[in-house]
């Protein structure tokens, strides 16, 4: 069975593709709307990245994702839609990963940052000692990515068990079901804390919406 990463990157592009070569429209992508105000993460997280992170970077790739699609449906060179394979993992990706991490977070004052006893923290326990374990490993982790990328805690459907994988630019994760996502792109901290990732890194732990990551872990075990 596909994973739900795997299923979600099949609907955005499989799908999209048949119904714009259906009905010719090139534009289904849209940005999603934030489940929150932009300053809603303040102080971990300033109001002009969130609108910034959201406005202008995720619409890019929303903007290249449509783009890419619509020259992929408009040529039938196998050349030319080979080279398009670049702009559709690219903006694919950053539309798939970006609408997964607005939901990864969540104000303190609903919640945010706060990790209830449940499934989701007994396999954290399990699998990392402790919560802290895990988040040091999971900062570590991601501050180590050379460049652009993410840090992810996703759920192995082979060994059942919780782990700590990166990917590199803007490439979804495939390998495992993503549970928590946290962007290490400049662009979602540099304005507020300069070339320190590790300040990022221990602030974001404070706005994260673990009871989203709840319901992720939840729907792959039933998986």
């Amino acid at each position: 069975m596909l994973t739900l990463a795997r299923t979600t990157v099949a609907r955005t592009f499989t799908r999209s593709l048949r119904l714009n070569a259906a009905g010719g429209s090139a534009a289904l992508h849209t940005l999603p709307d934030l489940p929150y105000g932009y300053d809603a993460l303040e102080p971990h997280i300033c109001k002009e990245i969130m609108e910034l992170h959201h406005k202008r970077h995720h619409q890019a790739y929303v903007t290249g994702l449509n783009d890419a699609e619509k020259k992929y449906l408009e040529t039938s060179d196998v050349k030319t839609r080979i080279n398009l394979q670049a702009a559709l993992k690219f903006n694919g990706g950053g539309h798939i990963n970006h609408t997964l991490f607005w939901k990864n977070l969540a104000p303190s004052s609903s919640g945010g940052g706060s990790l209830k006893e449940g499934n989701l923290k007994d396999a954290i326990v399990r699998d990392f000692g402790s919560v802290e374990k895990f988040k040091e490993q999971m900062n570590a982790t991601t501050a180590a990515i050379q460049g652009s990328g993410w840090g992810w805690l996703g759920f192995n459907k082979g060994t059942r068990k919780l782990e700590i994988v990166t990917t590199a630019n803007q490439d979804p994760l495939l390998s495992h079901v993503p549970i928590i996502g946290i962007d290490i792109w400049e662009h979602a901290f540099y304005l507020q804390y300069k070339n320190v990732k590790a300040d990022y890194l221990k602030a974001i732990w404070s706005v994260i919406n673990f009871e989203e990551a709840e319901s992720r872990l939840a729907q792959a075990l039933k998986d």
